[in-house]
């Protein structure tokens, strides 16, 4: 096709239509030139430069300070910089009313809190600091560095020293205790202080325990008073949350009282009227999550006791999901903690649940926390959620767990519930705890559903403790969910370690005997013949002159005894194995007791497998049965 032809305009000039991103050949080579210029490695002076490159031995100017307006603006920089810190030091002079005193001290602070710094030198400096803050000691505790100081000078100084700091604080104590510099100093003193100190000190919070309890630091120190104090002066704080006649008549309860439902009754006061006195005090402080104290879970669990249904579950309520795990570290917070589980509907057992989430294992070492695991293993029916949290957990760090005290608790629960010898009498107590209010609280049929699934209308609706089968619930958690068939892989491939440990021994016994009730039998049948067969591998072993054999060692002899005489069929797995043959060997030292074990079962078949062998060597005085009252198991 041909070119258009241009179009004239009016002037009779033709222009071009100009790309306006583009720029003229004379605008490109300006920019060019700038950039060249501005860059010094084009320069001709650069000596990286081949060409125009300067000599080495070219004499250097020596640099001079420029005169000019660039010199003029970076002095006045630097003077308004001058200027504006001068200016702050002043106001910091004026607000502060401290303030020299303060860099006086922070000075002596740097030498006196030293490693290398000799006693002597340490006691001169402090001295020297507590000289200087003396009489502006409860205004200079409230600065963020002064309050550090004086903790230095209280952990280092002398007595006289440290009692003229506390006489000087002793008005100041519920000021300073609400502020957040001066708070660590009080407790500083708390920790130092004698007898007659720390009782001065909790009679002076007569009237302010509620008030200091609602706040975060406040709370800190009230805490620190309740852990020191002993019992009478522990009762003393409590009195203050319990109501104003109390408070007055806190004279005639003696310490036998200890108990608020107690207290209530001898002095013949309206418990609706204690508990109304006890919501408005308790309610604050559940509002702002302030439940890590130890007074805050005895006020509660003496709250629980006496409040009324609706009170009761609403505290439940509130202290279900993730604020529930900071409650079960103490005596009783575990106990609270073990009652939100007995009377919580479905809906409260889930959310407990799913808020232990990730912290299953903290909480089975925990010596009060593992209790509450083992609380849910008994109550809670939702088996599928149990399993899906709590056991999958658990599994994850099994051979560390079985080992120790009070890891081991949830599967003893599950392999021996309720049992006197991994339970004390404490412990079997605190599950059998119960709300009075919501004590025999009937439920509805929905709510059988509701704990299946683990869903909930929401409404107030309390069970107490679960309404499945314990022995269903038992094989759901511990069969089903394959933790049983894990236990007894883990069992035989730590064996001995098992078998030698004080707490782990008790583990496998219950496995090995397949649990109460015969829960693992008939299924895991040939998983505990291969674990009986693990055990008389190692038992067959040689003795070593180096190392204890496992049949002379004071806690597996004693577990494999045992054994011997409650399960026929791991005796016959340990004699066809290991003993026979070898009793004339074995009738000495710790591994006689297992040999004369094989006499004392009530097994027939057991007896007569060991008769032959044995009889001779009792004949002969070699092997001699114990008592009837050394049969039993040492615990």
């Amino acid at each position: 096709m041909a070119a258009k032809p241009q179009q004239k305009k009016s002037g009779g000039s033709i222009k071009r239509k100009t790309n306006p991103s583009q720029k003229s050949e004379g605008q490109v080579s300006n920019f060019k030139k700038t950039k060249l210029s501005s860059n010094p490695k084009n320069s001709k002076f650069n000596p990286q430069n081949k060409v125009g490159s300067q000599p080495s031995n070219f004499p250097k100017k020596e640099y001079q300070k420029p005169h000019g307006e660039k010199g003029e603006v970076e002095d006045s920089k630097k003077q308004a910089r001058l200027r504006s810190k001068e200016l702050a030091q002043a106001r910091k002079k004026i607000r502060k009313k401290h303030y020299t005193l303060e860099q006086e001290l922070a000075l002596l602070w740097e030498k006196m809190r030293r490693r290398n710094i000799s006693k002597e030198d340490r006691s001169r400096l402090v001295s020297e600091a507590v000289k200087k803050m003396q009489g502006k000691i409860s205004e200079i505790a409230r600065s963020h560095i002064a309050s550090r100081v004086l903790q230095t000078c209280v952990k280092h100084c002398t007595q006289d020293e440290r009692n003229a700091v506390f006489m000087e604080l002793r008005p100041h104590f519920i000021s300073l205790a609400s502020n957040t510099y001066a708070v660590r100093l009080v407790t500083k003193l708390l920790d130092l202080a004698s007898k007659e100190q720390l009782a001065e000190f909790i009679s002076s919070l007569h009237g302010h325990v509620a008030s200091l309890l609602r706040q975060m630091v406040g709370s800190l120190v009230i805490e620190h008073a309740y852990c020191l104090g002993n019992a009478s002066q522990k009762q003393t704080l409590l009195m203050e949350l319990y109501s104003p006649e109390l408070q007055l008549f806190k004279d005639l309860v003696t310490m036998k009282q200890n108990r608020l439902e107690d207290i209530i009754s001898k002095l013949q006061l309206q418990k609706s009227s204690v508990a109304r006195h006890m919501t408005s005090v308790l309610q604050p402080i559940l509002e702002k999550g302030i439940l890590d104290h130890s007074i805050v879970h005895r006020a509660l669990l003496e709250y629980l006791d006496i409040a009324d249904k609706f009170s009761a579950a609403d505290v439940i309520q509130q202290l279900s999901g993730p604020s529930f795990v900071r409650i079960i570290a103490t005596k009783d917070g575990a106990r609270i903690g073990m009652l939100c589980i007995r009377h919580g509907s479905a809906k409260d057992r889930k959310k407990i649940i799913k808020g232990m989430k990730g912290n299953i294992d903290k909480i089975a070492s925990d010596k009060f926390g593992s209790m509450v695991l083992v609380a849910i293993l008994s109550v809670v029916d939702d088996t599928k959620l149990v399993s899906k949290i709590i056991i999958r957990e658990l599994e994850k760090k099994l051979k560390e767990l079985i080992l120790d005290q009070n890891t081991r608790r949830p599967f003893m629960q599950l392999l021996h519930p309720d049992c006197s010898r991994y339970f004390n009498q404490d412990d079997l107590a605190s599950l059998n705890l119960s709300i009075p209010s919501l004590k025999g609280e009937p439920d509805d049929e929905e709510s059988n559903e509701q704990d299946k699934d683990g869903d909930s209308d929401g409404d107030i609706q309390m069970n107490e403790g679960g309404k499945k089968d314990s022995f269903k619930r038992r094989q759901e958690l511990l069969v089903d969910s394959g933790l049983a068939e894990k236990l007894i892989e883990t069992c035989s491939e730590m064996a001995e370690v098992l078998l030698k440990s004080k707490y782990g021994r008790e583990v496998m016994y219950e496995v090995a005997i397949g649990g109460s009730d015969g829960i693992l039998h008939p299924t895991l049948d040939e998983k505990l013949l291969e674990l009986y067969e693990a055990i008389a591998s190692i038992a067959a072993q040689p003795k070593v002159e180096a190392e204890e054999h496992i049949l002379e060692q004071f806690h597996s002899s004693r577990t494999i005894r045992k054994l011997v005489i409650d399960c026929p069929s791991f005796a016959t797995v340990l004699w066809e194995k290991a003993l026979i043959g070898n009793c004339a060997v074995l009738a000495k030292g710790h591994s006689s007791k297992v040999i004369s074990a094989f006499l004392e079962t009530s097994n027939s078949a057991v007896k007569k497998l060991a008769e032959k062998e044995l009889r001779p060597l009792i004949k002969s005085g070699e092997l001699s049965l114990p008592k009837p009252n050394e049969s039993a198991m040492d615990k």
